[in-house]
């Protein structure tokens, strides 16, 4: 705690509050962070003024500005007068500060009715009591804790609890059980028993707060440590299937004739899981949560076979697009990352199936491009097995395909793949306009060179093409 209290940003907020005559107090996410040891950019400054709610100024600006204009400093700062705050950029610290508030709300909104309150009134509004600690900043008590609500005891608990009644905080503000998963996921924390049955019983509440908000969330809760924890909360709670029905369909086993099929829920969470120990890529993350999407829509039971998912890799590259616009996700080059990797995350487990030919392994690197060891991660992540013989054989042949792709790229340049003898060349040599004729001689020359029978090389490419022009019978002009 000493250095958080050395910030010099806190200094100066004294010594402009004492000016003033306002109390000051940094509060929430940064206290939180500081008790727990862990990093934070965010700070959260309330000013209060000692007249109480009969106060009408926007002292929260009023503070920011005093701060900034201190001798010495060189802040700007950027005032939201319709929000009554205002944010200081130092170094690469975001301070925001806004007065004290009391709120109240309507049951078809989460948007507040807001109020000048005091410092009770605003620790009251926050959402759980590790969040509602705070710490003077004023010269006279400078440094103490201000924890109402036992949150110093909760963080030693490991626990997410509410400061007042769970059912009314949820009611209100129902992002809230959004945001209880993502602290237990982030924090590794426990949910409080009545905390979480009051987001259940408050679920449906989830109905009336944006799709951009609630996927802001869902993105903390994968880039978490081990987004699972999250997912299993929100699967629990009742919520994950009022947001994404999809994947809860995952859940389940079915038994015919006494054959049946891993539980692809639970086997999609281990592959998340395993993926994000090596890495925070938020899109290859996505790309394991649909990876088995559409195996609901695919299955099939195959007497004396037993259950398939033929075709689950292509229906769920179709499904990416309809999911991502629901979610208000990014319809862009990473919406099409996910599909790509949707779409192919079979192809490297077949090759460490069986012996692995050139051919093969020159297809991957065509399609999958620059985004193959990405594709290679998820696939080793994707190994679920409980046989460890199993896993260690199945690593053991991704290490061989990793070696075969190192080897082809680099003799024959796949990855990013552009044909050395181009449409513009074809119809310059036959003296042709675009025509069914020229996609007929660039693939022939595609497909040549990615089965090995002819080198990725001009010269070669541009022989065949004579040949296959020849076929259609076309003539080069002179």
């Amino acid at each position: 705690m000493k250095e958080f209290l050395q910030h010099p940003v806190f200094e100066a907020v004294s010594r402009a509050a004492d000016q003033l005559g306002l109390d000051a107090y940094a509060i929430g996410g940064y206290v939180r962070d500081s008790l727990l040891g862990r990093s934070c950019k965010d700070i959260d400054i309330v000013a209060v003024s000692r007249k109480g709610s009969a106060e009408t100024r926007p002292v929260g600006i009023e503070l920011a500005q005093a701060v900034a204009r201190a001798p010495g400093n060189k802040y700007q700062v950027h005032v939201y007068k319709n929000f009554g705050t205002a944010q200081i950029r130092y170094e690469d610290y975001d301070i925001e500060f806004v007065g004290a508030r009391r709120e109240s709300y309507r049951s078809e909104s989460r948007k507040p009715i807001v109020e000048n309150g005091t410092l009770e009134d605003d620790q009251n509004r926050r959402d759980f009591t590790i969040n509602a600690l705070a710490i003077s900043l004023n010269k006279l008590n400078y440094g103490d804790l201000l924890d109402p609500f036992g949150g110093v005891s909760d963080l030693h608990k490991k626990i997410i609890r509410t400061p007042l009644d769970p059912a009314v905080t949820y009611s209100d503000d129902p992002l809230r059980m959004m945001r209880a998963v993502r602290f237990a996921s982030q924090l590794h924390f426990t949910i409080e028993g009545n905390s979480l049955k009051a987001i259940s019983e408050n679920r449906e509440r989830i109905g009336i707060v944006s799709k951009e908000r609630i996927t802001d969330e869902l993105n903390k809760i994968i880039l978490s440590p081990v987004p699972s924890v999250g997912f299993k909360l929100l699967f629990d709670s009742g919520l994950l299937k009022l947001i994404f029905p999809e994947m809860t369909l995952l859940h389940g086993v079915e038994r015919i004739q006494g054959k049946g099929h891993k539980d692809n829920f639970y086997h999609t969470l281990q592959v998340l899981d395993n993926l994000s120990r090596n890495t925070d890529d938020l899109w290859l993350r996505w790309s394991a949560i649909l990876h088995d999407i559409a195996k609901p829509a695919t299955k099939r039971f195959e007497p004396g076979h037993g259950w398939t998912f033929h075709g689950h890799e292509d229906r769920g590259a179709r499904m990416v697009p309809q999911i991502f616009t629901r979610l208000k996700l990014p319809l862009n080059d990473r919406m099409k990352f996910v599909q790509k990797l949707v779409q192919l995350h079979l192809r490297p487990i077949v090759l460490s199936k069986e012996e692995v030919s050139d051919s093969a392994v020159r297809r991957l690197l065509y399609e999958a491009g620059d985004d193959i060891d990405h594709l290679m991660m998820l696939c080793e992540a994707d190994i679920t097995s409980k046989n460890e013989e199993k896993v260690q054989r199945y690593l053991a042949n991704f290490a061989l395909v990793r070696e075969k792709l190192k080897e082809i790229e680099e003799k024959d340049r796949m990855r990013n793949w552009q044909p050395p003898v181009t449409g513009e060349d074809i119809m310059e040599v036959f003296g042709i306009p675009p025509c069914r004729e020229v996609g007929v001689i660039k693939t022939a020359i595609r497909e040549a060179i990615l089965d090995g029978i002819i080198p990725n090389k001009r010269e070669e490419a541009w022989g065949l093409m004579l040949a296959e022009g020849k076929k259609l019978g076309l003539n080069p002009v002179k």
